[in-house]
């Protein structure tokens, strides 16, 4: 039976985060203008609307306005302060017994405008200092090269990641910081949730939806060009330091479908390979066919060279990293083929964003990716956003134990069927902004930081209930849940 299965003794137990949703430090130390640095916080407007600017994406007048605004809030800019914090935040990340602590490298504190030919001494000092800290308190660290980082006049001058010329701005970014921690990282992932182009379609291209006659063109056509890099680095890397583990990322995107009727059936198939085409070009090298008829049929014409298709063949990533948060479905009789259409599981309780819990849904998608290439997964993301109440100096989050618990009985079960997992990293393990919602109150840690969405309080950090669950959970090795 899967319950009497045992996690390895080497299984890293751990948490993620991202440099633009906690560090803050806005233009310190040389720092540029990130995409995330744009994204303003907007108190008159409900989840659902903010998930649907999200979807929209930015115009080019969004991303000036933004720029030069003095009157709203931009929560990334000041995040929780973690450029500063850190090493009292992960002293408490270690005090739960982490193993691995994921974060990313923002771009914009290396290369500001993601130009210059040299890149900011002061950036990488920084993250000398942060990586070193991550190791002296015994975790493994897992860096992510570009987590919605990309530099805004990356945007402004070259309209985004559809234009070919960022491929050799972010290589030489990326080689710069493979041979400054090619000693010291192990595990990088390239980009962050390479997939997610039509969820969050500007934080992921940089592409503003008002430059291009054909919005999904251009973002699949930044994509090719975010594999090419991808694939650029990968080959490098590995000149460096073979025993590097290089990966890609995505989200979890896949969707059931409402019913046995062929219909939905069929649909859900399309659907999900068309969420496995970015895992096959970077596991098995090559577009495939039903991503090239997928084009064809909707007039998207791509710029792949000669040179691209042998680079992607010849430089496969390592291994999988992925987030799971929540499972969807789609209804033929009212969903289409893009992602964000879908329709809500009637079998299933959903959080306040709408987010659908399936514990099983993550046993479902680990073993298919792991049945389709055979690479080792790493959780990258995994967690359960809630409004947290602060109540004399206590918070009681029993429904963030329950949410991950049951998933990380379902890895377990994964594991048992023989999915080669090997880290687990919740995700936000102290809290930090929202990415989609750039809302403080949307919650994920195990550690609450006294800030609400305006970034107004004391910044204190506060064990919550799941801090000690998580600590007996890593202490047991995943036996206690």
């Amino acid at each position: 039976m899967f319950a009497e299965y045992k996690f390895p003794k080497d299984f890293l137990w751990g948490g993620a985060i991202a440099a633009n949703q906690a560090e803050g430090a806005y233009k310190v130390a040389g720092k540029g203008v990130s995409l995330a640095d744009l994204h303003r916080y907007y108190p008159d407007k409900t989840n659902e609307e903010i998930a649907a600017e999200q979807h929209k994406g930015m115009s080019v007048a969004q991303v000036k306005e933004n720029m030069v605004d003095k009157t709203g809030y931009y929560p990334k800019r000041h995040g929780i302060d973690f450029y500063h914090t850190y090493p009292e935040d992960l002293a408490l990340l270690a005090e739960m017994g982490f193993k691995t602590f994921r974060t990313s490298i923002d771009w914009t504190r290396i290369f500001p405008t993601g130009e210059e030919t040299e890149p900011n001494a002061a950036g990488l000092a920084y993250y000398d200092a942060l990586i070193d800290k991550i190791r002296e308190l015994g975790m493994e660290p897992i860096i992510t090269m570009l987590h919605y980082e990309t530099p805004v006049e990356i945007t402004l001058k070259y309209g985004g990641w559809n234009n070919r010329t960022v491929i050799d701005l972010f290589v030489k970014y990326g080689k710069t910081i493979l041979d400054r921690y090619k000693d010291k990282v192990k595990y990088w992932i390239v980009i962050n949730q390479i997939n997610l182009i039509q969820f969050e379609p500007f934080n992921s291209t940089a592409v503003p939806y008002d430059t291009v006659d054909n919005y999904e063109e251009a973002s699949y056509q930044a994509v090719h060009n975010q594999f090419v890099a991808s694939a650029k680095i990968y080959e490098y890397g590995k000149k460096i330091n073979p025993d590097m583990q290089i990966g890609t990322m995505v989200a979890d995107c896949t969707a059931y479908p409402f019913s046995c009727d062929p219909d939905d059936v069929n649909l859900a198939l399309r659907r999900n390979r068309m969420e496995y085409f970015y895992t096959d070009v970077q596991f098995r090298g090559e577009y495939p066919q039903y991503a090239l008829n997928y084009f064809a049929e909707n007039n998207i014409h791509l710029e792949i060279t000669d040179a691209d298709k042998r680079i992607l063949k010849e430089n496969t990533m390592d291994y999988l990293a992925i987030s799971y948060y929540y499972s969807q479905m789609v209804d033929a009789k009212k969903n289409d083929m893009n992602p964000a259409s879908v329709t809500p599981n009637p079998n299933l309780k959903a959080n306040p964003w709408g987010w659908a819990v399936d514990p099983k849904g993550l046993y479902n998608s680990l073993s298919q990716y792991w049945d389709r290439y055979g690479k080792e997964i790493i959780i990258a993301e995994n967690g359960f956003g809630m409004y947290d109440k602060l109540e004399d100096g206590e918070v009681h989050d029993d429904y963030r134990i329950d949410y991950l618990a049951r998933h990380i009985e379902q890895i377990k079960r994964a594991m048992y069927d023989g999915v080669g997992v090997i880290a687990y990293c919740a995700w936000g393990p102290i809290d930090i902004i929202s990415c989609s919602s750039a809302q403080m109150e949307k919650r994920y840690g195990f550690i609450y930081v006294d800030l609400d969405n305006e970034g107004n309080g004391s910044g204190t950090r506060i064990k919550k209930d799941s801090f000690y669950w998580y600590k007996d959970v890593i202490e047991s090795n995943g036996e206690k849940l």
